[in-house]
C-alpha cells in the first residue's frame, strides 16, 4: 500500500552497527538480550562492540564496496558515533534502511550545519558565526563580544577542537589553532548547569524521552551525571518539548541526545546534538525498565518504545584511564563494590590511557544527592591499595 510503513524488524534478524566503541558494545548487549544478531563495522579489531557482536568486520569506512557487502548481510544499519563519513552511510542506504538516516548524520556531525539547522527552525541557540579567516574571527569578536568559544566545525567531542577566547589579543593564536579548518565562533553562555535529554522516535512518530539528566564535566569530559535533574517543572517540560521538536524537525527514526545549557536567567539553550545514545544516559541501564540502548534498538527496528521512568533517583560516574594510572595498575574493583547498590560496567578496552573512557559506575538511591555520593565514593575506593 503506497505510503505504508515498513514492517517491524523482529528478533532473530541481523542488525548492523557502524562504529565499535562502548556505545556499540552496550547496544549489542541489549540487542542480543532481545534475540537479535549483530554485525559491527569499523577499521579496528578486538573492539568493545566487536567482542560481543556476532561478526566484527574490520575495514576502512572509505572502502564503500566492503561497506555495501556489510549492509547486504543485515536488515537495518544504525551507528554508535556521528563521525562516520557521510559516504559510508549513503553506501549502506543503497542496500538497507539506515536509522537515523544519513541526513541526520550529515547535519549533526558538523557544528555549523547543526547550529544553522537549529536556528533556522526556531530552536534557542547562542549567537554564532562561520569562521574561515582571521578577518572573520575579528569581525565575530567585534559583533558578538568576548569571551567566546571557537570550535572546529567538524570532528569534535569531549572538548576536542575547542578553545576559549577571552581577549582580543588572543584572536591570532586562536585562528592559528584551527590549522586551516573551518570554524564556528559561539558567544559565551553564562550557564548555571548543563543538562541532556535522550529521546527516541519511531517511523510512526511515537516519541519517548528519558528523565532530564544533569551533567558535570572535568577537563571537558563528562564526569558525573544524575537524574532527575535539579530543574523547575517548567524547565523540565521545556527541555523535553525542545527535544521532541528537534527529533520531529529532523524526522529522526532512532535515538538522539539533546545537550542543553541552563543559563543563569533560567533560559534553556541547545548546545549540541548527538544522533545516538549518550554518556549521560548510561544510568538508564540500572535505573529504568528500558535502557537507552534497548530504546535505540526498539526505535530502529520499528518496535513500540519502552518505558522511560526512573525506578529511583540515580547517578553515574565515568571511569577514565586516569583511574588505572592513579592506581598504578588494576583498580580495586572489590573495594568499589563494597556498597551493594553500586553497579560496575567495563568496556573491554585493553589499554588504559589518560582521558580514555574505560567504564562507568552507577547507583540508585533515595535522592539524587545520595546516588551521586555513592558513585563518587565507590570511584574513590578504586584507588585503595589491593
Amino acid at each position: 500500500m503506497p505510503g505504508s510503513l515498513p514492517p517491524p524488524i523482529l528478533p532473530g534478524a541481523t542488525l548492523g552497527v557502524l562504529g565499535s566503541g562502548q556505545l556499540g558494545r552496550m547496544f549489542t548487549i541489549a540487542a542480543r538480550q532481545l534475540g537479535y544478531r549483530v554485525q559491527i563495522y569499523s577499521p579496528d579489531t578486538d573492539t568493545p562492540a566487536g567482542q560481543v557482536g556476532d561478526v566484527e568486520v574490520a575495514a576502512p569506512y572509505e572502502d564503500l564496496e566492503r561497506v555495501r557487502e556489510f549492509a547486504r548481510a543485515v536488515q537495518v544499519v544504525t551507528f554508535e558515533f556521528e563521525n562516520v563519513p557521510s559516504a559510508t552511510s549513503r553506501a549502506c542506504a543503497e542496500v538497507v534502511p539506515v536509522r537515523p538516516d544519513g541526513e541526520v548524520l550529515h547535519i549533526t556531525q558538523h557544528r555549523l550545519r547543526e547550529k544553522t539547522f537549529l536556528a533556522e527552525n526556531g530552536f534557542p541557540v547562542t549567537p554564532f558565526r562561520r569562521i574561515t579567516s582571521l578577518a572573520d574571527l575579528e569581525a565575530a569578536a567585534r559583533d558578538l563580544g568576548l569571551p567566546a568559544v571557537l570550535k572546529t566545525a567538524s570532528f569534535g567531542y569531549d572538548g576536542k577542537g575547542q578553545q576559549m577566547i577571552r581577549r582580543p589579543e588572543d584572536l591570532p593564536s586562536a585562528w592559528s589553532g584551527l590549522n586551516g579548518a573551518e570554524g564556528i565562533f559561539e558567544a559565551f553562555v553564562d550557564f548555571a548547569k548543563e543538562v541532556s535529554v535522550v529521546a527516541a522516535r519511531t517511523a510512526e512518530g511515537q516519541f519517548a524521552a528519558f528523565p532530564v539528566f544533569e551533567n558535570t564535566h572535568a577537563h571537558h569530559i563528562l564526569d558525573v551525571t544524575f537524574a532527575p535533574a535539579h530543574l523547575t517543572e517548567a524547565q523540565t517540560q521545556e527541555a523535553v518539548r525542545l527535544a521532541q521538536g528537534i527529533l520531529e524537525a529532523l524526522k529522526v527514526v532512532g535515538l538522539l541526545t539533546v545537550e542543553l545549557f541552563v543559563a543563569r536567567d533560567g533560559r534553556l539553550l541547545v548546545n549540541e546534538l548527538a544522533p545516538r545514545t549518550h554518556n549521560s544516559g548510561h544510568l538508564t541501564l540500572d535505573a529504568c525498565a528500558t535502557s537507552q540502548f534497548e530504546q535505540q534498538l526498539r526505535a530502529v527496528c520499528g518496535l513500540p518504545l519502552g518505558q522511560t521512568q526512573l525506578r529511583q533517583p540515580a547517578a553515574m560516574a565515568n571511569l577514565l584511564g586516569d583511574v588505572w594510572l592513579q592506581a598504578g595498575g588494576t583498580p580495586n574493583w572489590a573495594a568499589a563494590l563494597e556498597d551493594p547498590d553500586i553497579k560496575l560496567h567495563l568496556y573491554g578496552k585493553a589499554e588504559a590511557r589518560r582521558g580514555r573512557k574505560m567504564g562507568h559506575l552507577t547507583a540508585v538511591a533515595a535522592t539524587p544527592e545520595e546516588a551521586v555520593a555513592k558513585v563518587r565514593q565507590a570511584r574513590d575506593r578504586l584507588l585503595r591499595a589491593l
